[in-house]
Protein backbone atom coordinates (compact mmCIF):
# COMPACT_ATOMS: atom_id res chain seq x y z
CA UNK A 1 0.00 0.00 0.00
CA UNK A 2 1.88 3.89 -1.16
CA UNK A 3 2.16 5.14 2.09
CA UNK A 4 4.19 8.26 3.23
CA UNK A 5 7.61 7.71 5.72
CA UNK A 6 6.25 6.75 9.18
CA UNK A 7 8.10 9.61 11.49
CA UNK A 8 10.59 9.16 13.85
CA UNK A 9 9.08 11.11 16.38
CA UNK A 10 6.78 8.61 18.67
CA UNK A 11 4.49 10.53 21.18
CA UNK A 12 3.93 8.45 24.13
CA UNK A 13 0.34 6.78 23.81
CA UNK A 14 -2.16 6.13 27.20
CA UNK A 15 -5.07 3.38 26.03
CA UNK A 16 -8.05 1.96 28.04
CA UNK A 17 -9.99 -1.08 27.84
CA UNK A 18 -13.71 -0.61 28.77
CA UNK A 19 -15.34 -3.43 28.77
CA UNK A 20 -17.91 -4.77 31.10
CA UNK A 21 -17.31 -3.58 34.76
CA UNK A 22 -13.11 -4.32 34.13
CA UNK A 23 -10.69 -6.94 33.82
CA UNK A 24 -10.97 -8.85 37.02
CA UNK A 25 -13.57 -11.46 36.34
CA UNK A 26 -15.37 -10.19 39.76
CA UNK A 27 -15.38 -6.45 39.37
CA UNK A 28 -19.69 -6.68 39.22
CA UNK A 29 -18.86 -6.88 42.90
CA UNK A 30 -17.49 -3.39 43.21
CA UNK A 31 -19.33 -2.05 40.19
CA UNK A 32 -20.96 1.48 40.66
CA UNK A 33 -24.45 0.44 39.12
CA UNK A 34 -27.03 -1.99 39.24
CA UNK A 35 -27.00 -4.87 37.20
CA UNK A 36 -28.92 -3.95 34.57
CA UNK A 37 -27.19 -0.98 34.13
CA UNK A 38 -23.82 -2.68 32.62
CA UNK A 39 -25.88 -2.97 29.10
CA UNK A 40 -27.59 0.64 28.78
CA UNK A 41 -26.31 3.99 27.11
CA UNK A 42 -25.63 5.78 30.78
CA UNK A 43 -23.21 3.11 31.52
CA UNK A 44 -21.54 3.76 27.79
CA UNK A 45 -21.37 7.49 28.24
CA UNK A 46 -20.53 7.30 31.59
CA UNK A 47 -16.94 5.68 31.29
CA UNK A 48 -15.99 6.72 28.10
CA UNK A 49 -16.58 10.39 28.81
CA UNK A 50 -14.76 9.97 32.16
CA UNK A 51 -11.81 8.24 29.62
CA UNK A 52 -11.91 11.61 27.64
CA UNK A 53 -12.06 13.76 30.04
CA UNK A 54 -9.06 12.48 31.63
CA UNK A 55 -6.92 12.57 28.42
CA UNK A 56 -6.68 9.21 27.51
CA UNK A 57 -5.83 8.69 23.79
CA UNK A 58 -7.85 5.90 22.66
CA UNK A 59 -10.72 3.41 24.66
CA UNK A 60 -10.83 -0.10 23.05
CA UNK A 61 -13.97 -2.40 23.35
CA UNK A 62 -13.97 -5.69 23.48
CA UNK A 63 -16.25 -8.44 22.12
CA UNK A 64 -17.09 -11.50 21.75
CA UNK A 65 -20.53 -13.54 20.36
CA UNK A 66 -20.62 -15.72 23.71
CA UNK A 67 -20.32 -15.27 27.43
CA UNK A 68 -16.43 -15.83 28.49
CA UNK A 69 -16.11 -19.07 30.39
CA UNK A 70 -16.06 -18.00 33.93
CA UNK A 71 -17.00 -14.49 33.92
CA UNK A 72 -20.46 -14.21 35.89
CA UNK A 73 -20.45 -10.53 36.04
CA UNK A 74 -20.95 -10.21 32.14
CA UNK A 75 -24.12 -11.78 30.93
CA UNK A 76 -23.99 -10.34 27.12
CA UNK A 77 -22.30 -7.29 25.32
CA UNK A 78 -23.53 -5.51 23.30
CA UNK A 79 -21.77 -5.12 19.86
CA UNK A 80 -18.37 -3.05 20.08
CA UNK A 81 -19.06 -1.39 16.96
CA UNK A 82 -22.48 -0.45 18.37
CA UNK A 83 -20.47 1.18 21.45
CA UNK A 84 -17.92 3.11 19.79
CA UNK A 85 -20.81 4.62 17.61
CA UNK A 86 -22.47 5.95 20.56
CA UNK A 87 -19.73 7.35 21.95
CA UNK A 88 -18.69 8.82 19.08
CA UNK A 89 -20.80 12.16 18.68
CA UNK A 90 -20.54 12.70 22.93
CA UNK A 91 -16.73 12.46 22.68
CA UNK A 92 -14.35 15.34 21.93
CA UNK A 93 -10.81 13.76 21.52
CA UNK A 94 -10.45 10.06 22.33
CA UNK A 95 -9.86 7.40 20.20
CA UNK A 96 -12.85 4.46 19.41
CA UNK A 97 -11.25 1.25 18.50
CA UNK A 98 -13.67 -1.21 18.65
CA UNK A 99 -12.43 -5.43 18.60
CA UNK A 100 -14.22 -6.80 15.53
CA UNK A 101 -13.77 -9.97 14.05
CA UNK A 102 -11.92 -11.28 11.34
CA UNK A 103 -13.19 -14.87 10.55
CA UNK A 104 -16.96 -15.17 10.95
CA UNK A 105 -17.77 -11.92 9.86
CA UNK A 106 -18.47 -10.34 6.44
CA UNK A 107 -15.65 -8.22 5.45
CA UNK A 108 -17.22 -5.72 3.37
CA UNK A 109 -19.82 -5.16 6.09
CA UNK A 110 -17.22 -4.83 8.51
CA UNK A 111 -15.14 -1.98 6.37
CA UNK A 112 -17.88 -0.32 5.93
CA UNK A 113 -19.09 0.05 9.86
CA UNK A 114 -15.24 0.91 10.44
CA UNK A 115 -15.58 3.87 7.77
CA UNK A 116 -18.95 5.22 9.13
CA UNK A 117 -17.35 4.99 12.74
CA UNK A 118 -14.36 7.14 11.24
CA UNK A 119 -17.04 9.83 10.22
CA UNK A 120 -19.59 9.64 13.39
CA UNK A 121 -16.21 10.39 15.44
CA UNK A 122 -14.38 13.11 13.15
CA UNK A 123 -11.41 10.92 12.21
CA UNK A 124 -10.89 8.99 15.57
CA UNK A 125 -11.15 5.28 14.83
CA UNK A 126 -9.79 2.46 14.67
CA UNK A 127 -9.89 -1.36 14.18
CA UNK A 128 -8.52 -3.82 16.79
CA UNK A 129 -7.92 -7.14 14.68
CA UNK A 130 -9.45 -9.97 16.30
CA UNK A 131 -9.20 -13.40 15.24
CA UNK A 132 -10.94 -15.46 18.24
CA UNK A 133 -10.95 -19.04 16.34
CA UNK A 134 -13.08 -20.91 19.10
CA UNK A 135 -15.68 -23.33 18.26
CA UNK A 136 -18.56 -21.27 20.58
CA UNK A 137 -17.69 -18.19 18.14
CA UNK A 138 -18.13 -20.52 14.80
CA UNK A 139 -21.48 -22.00 16.07
CA UNK A 140 -22.63 -18.43 17.09
CA UNK A 141 -23.27 -18.07 13.55
CA UNK A 142 -23.47 -21.65 11.69
CA UNK A 143 -20.14 -21.93 10.52
CA UNK A 144 -17.37 -24.45 11.21
CA UNK A 145 -14.63 -23.78 13.27
CA UNK A 146 -11.07 -22.80 10.80
CA UNK A 147 -7.99 -24.71 10.97
CA UNK A 148 -5.50 -23.38 13.59
CA UNK A 149 -3.10 -22.60 10.75
CA UNK A 150 -5.93 -20.73 8.66
CA UNK A 151 -7.01 -18.39 11.17
CA UNK A 152 -3.92 -15.66 11.08
CA UNK A 153 -4.35 -16.15 7.18
CA UNK A 154 -7.84 -15.00 7.00
CA UNK A 155 -7.43 -12.25 9.79
CA UNK A 156 -5.00 -10.66 6.85
CA UNK A 157 -7.34 -11.50 4.05
CA UNK A 158 -9.87 -9.32 5.82
CA UNK A 159 -7.68 -6.54 7.10
CA UNK A 160 -6.61 -6.29 3.41
CA UNK A 161 -10.22 -6.47 1.89
CA UNK A 162 -11.05 -3.54 4.34
CA UNK A 163 -8.09 -1.30 3.28
CA UNK A 164 -8.69 -2.25 -0.11
CA UNK A 165 -12.44 -1.18 0.02
CA UNK A 166 -11.72 2.32 2.12
CA UNK A 167 -8.89 3.08 -0.81
CA UNK A 168 -11.84 2.13 -3.07
CA UNK A 169 -13.20 5.84 -3.29
CA UNK A 170 -10.38 8.25 -4.18
CA UNK A 171 -10.60 11.72 -1.68
CA UNK A 172 -12.15 13.73 -4.12
CA UNK A 173 -14.44 11.18 -5.53
CA UNK A 174 -17.32 13.67 -4.21
CA UNK A 175 -18.04 16.43 -6.64
CA UNK A 176 -21.68 17.32 -5.91
CA UNK A 177 -21.59 19.07 -9.75
CA UNK A 178 -25.76 20.13 -9.77
CA UNK A 179 -24.63 21.93 -13.05
CA UNK A 180 -24.09 18.34 -14.21
CA UNK A 181 -26.29 16.53 -12.29
CA UNK A 182 -22.82 14.34 -11.11
CA UNK A 183 -22.83 13.62 -7.47
CA UNK A 184 -19.54 11.12 -8.31
CA UNK A 185 -17.17 11.32 -10.36
CA UNK A 186 -17.50 7.59 -11.52
CA UNK A 187 -13.36 7.54 -12.54
CA UNK A 188 -12.49 7.95 -9.34
CA UNK A 189 -14.31 4.62 -7.46
CA UNK A 190 -12.60 2.14 -7.98
CA UNK A 191 -12.87 -2.18 -7.93
CA UNK A 192 -10.76 -3.84 -4.69
CA UNK A 193 -10.42 -6.84 -6.81
CA UNK A 194 -9.64 -8.76 -3.47
CA UNK A 195 -9.14 -12.76 -4.01
CA UNK A 196 -8.77 -14.37 -0.32
CA UNK A 197 -8.98 -18.28 0.45
CA UNK A 198 -12.71 -17.99 1.45
CA UNK A 199 -14.12 -15.11 0.45
CA UNK A 200 -13.84 -12.30 -2.70
CA UNK A 201 -14.79 -8.65 -2.91
CA UNK A 202 -15.37 -6.86 -5.88
CA UNK A 203 -16.02 -3.54 -4.54
CA UNK A 204 -16.28 -0.50 -4.39
CA UNK A 205 -17.13 0.24 -1.08
CA UNK A 206 -20.55 2.14 -0.68
CA UNK A 207 -19.03 5.18 1.76
CA UNK A 208 -16.56 7.76 1.01
CA UNK A 209 -12.92 6.60 1.88
CA UNK A 210 -12.92 7.43 5.83
CA UNK A 211 -11.59 10.74 6.83
CA UNK A 212 -7.96 9.33 8.19
CA UNK A 213 -7.70 7.75 4.64
CA UNK A 214 -7.47 4.39 6.53
CA UNK A 215 -8.04 4.09 10.05
CA UNK A 216 -5.94 3.06 12.49
CA UNK A 217 -5.18 -1.41 12.81
CA UNK A 218 -4.00 -2.43 16.11
CA UNK A 219 -3.55 -6.22 15.92
CA UNK A 220 -2.34 -8.70 18.34
CA UNK A 221 1.27 -9.24 18.18
CA UNK A 222 0.60 -13.23 17.32
CA UNK A 223 -0.95 -11.90 14.37
CA UNK A 224 1.96 -9.70 12.77
CA UNK A 225 3.64 -12.54 10.54
CA UNK A 226 0.43 -12.08 8.74
CA UNK A 227 -1.66 -8.92 9.04
CA UNK A 228 -0.43 -5.16 8.17
CA UNK A 229 -1.46 -3.29 11.01
CA UNK A 230 -0.12 -0.05 11.85
CA UNK A 231 0.10 -1.02 15.62
CA UNK A 232 1.14 -3.92 17.86
CA UNK A 233 -0.04 -5.09 20.81
CA UNK A 234 2.57 -6.57 22.97
CA UNK A 235 1.83 -8.63 25.96
CA UNK A 236 3.88 -10.90 28.17
CA UNK A 237 3.54 -13.35 31.45
CA UNK A 238 4.86 -10.56 34.09
CA UNK A 239 5.85 -6.94 34.04
CA UNK A 240 9.66 -7.78 33.10
CA UNK A 241 8.93 -9.35 29.96
CA UNK A 242 6.83 -6.43 28.08
CA UNK A 243 10.14 -4.72 27.05
CA UNK A 244 11.36 -7.35 25.23
CA UNK A 245 7.89 -8.32 23.81
CA UNK A 246 7.44 -4.71 22.88
CA UNK A 247 11.06 -4.91 20.68
CA UNK A 248 9.83 -8.27 19.34
CA UNK A 249 6.90 -6.78 17.82
CA UNK A 250 8.78 -4.11 16.66
CA UNK A 251 11.01 -6.17 14.90
CA UNK A 252 8.27 -7.08 12.63
CA UNK A 253 8.32 -3.99 10.86
CA UNK A 254 5.49 -2.69 12.95
CA UNK A 255 5.00 1.26 12.61
CA UNK A 256 3.78 1.34 16.36
CA UNK A 257 3.48 -1.06 19.35
CA UNK A 258 1.61 -1.09 22.79
CA UNK A 259 2.30 -2.97 25.91
CA UNK A 260 -0.85 -4.34 27.67
CA UNK A 261 -1.12 -4.14 31.30
CA UNK A 262 -3.22 -5.31 33.49
CA UNK A 263 -3.73 -2.55 36.84
CA UNK A 264 -5.09 -2.77 40.34
CA UNK A 265 -4.33 0.40 42.62
CA UNK A 266 -4.60 1.46 45.86
CA UNK A 267 -7.89 3.00 45.87
CA UNK A 268 -10.61 4.17 49.20
CA UNK A 269 -8.67 3.59 51.91
CA UNK A 270 -7.23 -0.10 50.97
CA UNK A 271 -4.17 -1.26 49.31
CA UNK A 272 -4.41 -2.84 46.21
CA UNK A 273 -3.01 -5.85 47.23
CA UNK A 274 -5.55 -5.53 49.72
CA UNK A 275 -8.63 -5.07 46.78
CA UNK A 276 -6.94 -7.79 44.83
CA UNK A 277 -6.75 -10.25 47.33
CA UNK A 278 -10.32 -9.21 48.45
CA UNK A 279 -11.57 -10.07 44.10
CA UNK A 280 -9.86 -13.33 44.41
CA UNK A 281 -11.15 -14.63 47.27
CA UNK A 282 -14.69 -14.28 44.50
CA UNK A 283 -13.00 -15.61 41.61
CA UNK A 284 -8.85 -15.99 40.88
CA UNK A 285 -7.53 -13.23 38.50
CA UNK A 286 -5.22 -15.08 35.71
CA UNK A 287 -4.16 -13.12 33.00
CA UNK A 288 -0.62 -11.53 31.91
CA UNK A 289 1.60 -8.59 33.39
CA UNK A 290 0.20 -6.82 36.04
CA UNK A 291 1.03 -4.08 38.47
CA UNK A 292 -0.47 -3.28 41.68
CA UNK A 293 0.88 -0.58 43.63
CA UNK A 294 0.13 2.98 44.02
CA UNK A 295 -0.35 5.22 41.26
CA UNK A 296 2.53 7.10 41.83
CA UNK A 297 4.62 3.67 41.13
CA UNK A 298 2.39 2.86 38.03
CA UNK A 299 3.60 6.36 36.38
CA UNK A 300 7.04 5.14 37.19
CA UNK A 301 6.89 2.00 35.73
CA UNK A 302 5.21 3.43 32.86
CA UNK A 303 8.37 5.89 32.34
CA UNK A 304 9.96 2.94 31.85
CA UNK A 305 7.95 1.01 29.44
CA UNK A 306 7.82 4.24 27.30
CA UNK A 307 11.71 3.52 26.74
CA UNK A 308 10.53 -0.05 25.11
CA UNK A 309 7.17 0.70 23.77
CA UNK A 310 5.16 3.21 22.07
CA UNK A 311 2.69 3.17 24.81
CA UNK A 312 0.23 1.09 26.61
CA UNK A 313 -3.00 -0.41 26.96
CA UNK A 314 -4.10 -0.18 30.88
CA UNK A 315 -6.75 -2.96 31.89
CA UNK A 316 -8.53 -1.58 34.88
CA UNK A 317 -9.19 -4.35 37.56
CA UNK A 318 -12.00 -2.89 38.57
CA UNK A 319 -13.69 0.57 35.51
CA UNK A 320 -15.47 2.15 38.53
CA UNK A 321 -12.38 2.05 40.86
CA UNK A 322 -9.30 2.43 38.80
CA UNK A 323 -10.57 4.78 36.23
CA UNK A 324 -10.92 7.36 38.72
CA UNK A 325 -7.37 6.91 40.16
CA UNK A 326 -5.91 6.57 36.46
CA UNK A 327 -7.37 10.08 35.73
CA UNK A 328 -6.89 11.57 38.85
CA UNK A 329 -3.40 10.44 39.97
CA UNK A 330 -1.51 8.88 36.87
CA UNK A 331 -2.33 10.75 33.88
CA UNK A 332 -1.77 14.23 35.30
CA UNK A 333 1.79 12.94 36.57
CA UNK A 334 2.24 11.76 33.38
CA UNK A 335 1.85 14.67 31.55
CA UNK A 336 3.66 16.89 34.38
CA UNK A 337 6.80 15.07 33.51
CA UNK A 338 6.64 15.13 29.89
CA UNK A 339 6.16 11.97 29.21
CA UNK A 340 2.45 12.16 27.65
CA UNK A 341 0.90 15.20 25.93
CA UNK A 342 -3.05 14.95 25.87
CA UNK A 343 -4.84 14.87 22.47
CA UNK A 344 -6.55 18.12 21.73
CA UNK A 345 -10.46 18.42 20.02
CA UNK A 346 -10.25 17.35 16.10
CA UNK A 347 -7.24 14.92 16.67
CA UNK A 348 -7.32 12.57 14.38
CA UNK A 349 -5.96 8.71 16.14
CA UNK A 350 -3.59 8.47 13.28
CA UNK A 351 -1.98 11.65 14.81
CA UNK A 352 -2.17 10.71 18.42
CA UNK A 353 0.30 7.68 17.59
CA UNK A 354 2.32 10.10 14.72
CA UNK A 355 1.34 8.02 11.99
CA UNK A 356 0.48 10.02 8.51
CA UNK A 357 -2.20 9.99 6.84
CA UNK A 358 -1.42 7.11 3.51
CA UNK A 359 -1.82 7.95 0.44
CA UNK A 360 -4.92 6.19 -1.30
CA UNK A 361 -3.36 3.62 -3.79
CA UNK A 362 -5.06 3.43 -6.33
CA UNK A 363 -4.90 7.49 -7.11
CA UNK A 364 -1.07 6.80 -6.87
CA UNK A 365 -1.77 3.88 -9.51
Amino acid sequence: MPSLPVPENRPNVVAVELDGDGAHPAAWRHAHHLPDGLLGGARISGTVQAADIAGFHLATFRDSRVVDAGTAGIPGRIDAVQRAAFAAPITGSIGLVPEVDTLYTEPFHVATQLASLDYASQGRAGWLVSAANAPEEARAVGREQLAAAAAPLEAADAVEAGRRLWDSWEDDAVIRDASTGRYLDRDKLHYADFEGERFAVKGPAIIPRPLQGQLVVIAPAALLSTVEADVALASAATVDGLAAAASAAAATGVPRTLVELDVILDARGQTAAERLAELDRHEPWTGGARYVGSPAGLVSLLARLFDAADGVRLHPAVVDVDLPELALNVLPALRAAGLVSAPAAGTTLRRSFGLPRPANRYAAA
